[in-house]
């Protein structure tokens, strides 16, 4: 039973902000306004807006059995998210100036460390997409085009494998068994792409067709131009196919797209001193890893 005094607080509340209850409608109104009969929920102002619950994604994840069409607005992506047959799903973004995540070792991350991405905003790909400006796992965003360290290059994966590795110059880490053969007739899959995994929902590798509007769009010849734009791409080298080990950093760059181009090659946008161009390479190659936020 509601308190006397409680009971009080809440007419007094309704008269104040003009609660209007009609059988199953309810509205509240600076106006006193009725609210429309086809609306069970009628907020009417020209001063201010509604506002739903916001959280962190963990936050969001402790929600215990979410109900079908639950919305929040998630601070750690910046995006509006519903939940929708049984997964949250992202309604809207907007694209934060940068991007703070803790990477925890474990199957999909090399070593353990947080990470803050610069973000931009651009139509490079041929839509307006958020970027990160820096390759998946760096530290930071390059120095230069031909900028060799290991904490602006990052981690490398294989075409639709889950796992990154870390390479300091020396040692591979993890430092297991190098995967020499991949044969499937697949594009790199939602479930295994770091972007998602690392960055969030709606976090995704490039296609072929984004990398190719974004090479001509920006008029790519060479990694002095690539690192001139907004992306910063850079030559961070790759991890070669036969045995993981480390090659060419700080003189080309190769970047997977998530498209494959057989069941043993994918597509990648392959940077150097003078060229800037799509390339198909084997999926055991490891490369670097650039994401894009629908």
């Amino acid at each position: 039973m509601v308190k006397l005094r409680n009971l009080v607080l809440i007419i007094s509340l309704m008269l104040l902000i003009n609660v209007q209850i009609y059988s199953q409608n309810v509205g509240i109104s600076a106006d006193g306004s009725n609210p429309d009969n086809s609306a069970m929920l009628d907020i009417k102002s020209t001063t201010g807006g509604l506002l739903i619950p916001r959280m962190t994604t963990v936050q969001r994840d402790s929600i215990s059995s979410p109900a079908q069409s639950l919305l929040i607005f998630n601070t750690t992506t910046n995006c509006y998210e519903g939940y929708v047959d049984n997964a949250w799903k992202t309604i809207w973004c907007g694209c934060p100036s940068s991007l703070t995540v803790t990477h925890t070792a474990a199957g999909v991350v090399p070593v353990t460390k947080t990470v803050t991405y610069g973000v931009v905003s651009t139509n490079l790909s041929g839509a307006n997409k958020c970027w990160i400006t820096q390759n998946l796992g760096a530290d930071h965003q390059a120095s230069s085009a031909t900028d060799a360290t290991e904490a602006s290059a990052g981690w490398y994966w294989q075409f639709n494998r889950k796992q990154g590795y870390k390479h300091d110059g020396t040692t591979r880490t993890p430092n297991t068994t190098w995967i020499t053969s991949i044969n499937e007739n697949s594009d790199w899959q939602s479930g295994n792409d770091p972007c998602r995994l690392l960055l969030g929902a709606g976090w995704r590798i490039p296609t072929k067709t984004e990398w190719e509007n974004a090479d001509a769009t920006g008029g790519w010849d060479n990694y002095t131009e690539t690192y001139a734009s907004v992306l910063k791409l850079h030559a961070a080298g790759d991890l070669e196919n036969l045995d993981g080990s480390l090659f060419a950093r700080g003189f080309y760059g190769t970047y997977w797209s998530s498209t494959q181009y057989s069941s043993t090659e994918g597509w990648s946008l392959v940077l150097a001193s003078g060229a800037s161009n799509r390339s198909m390479g084997g999926k055991t190659y490891g490369l670097s890893v650039r994401c894009l936020r629908d």
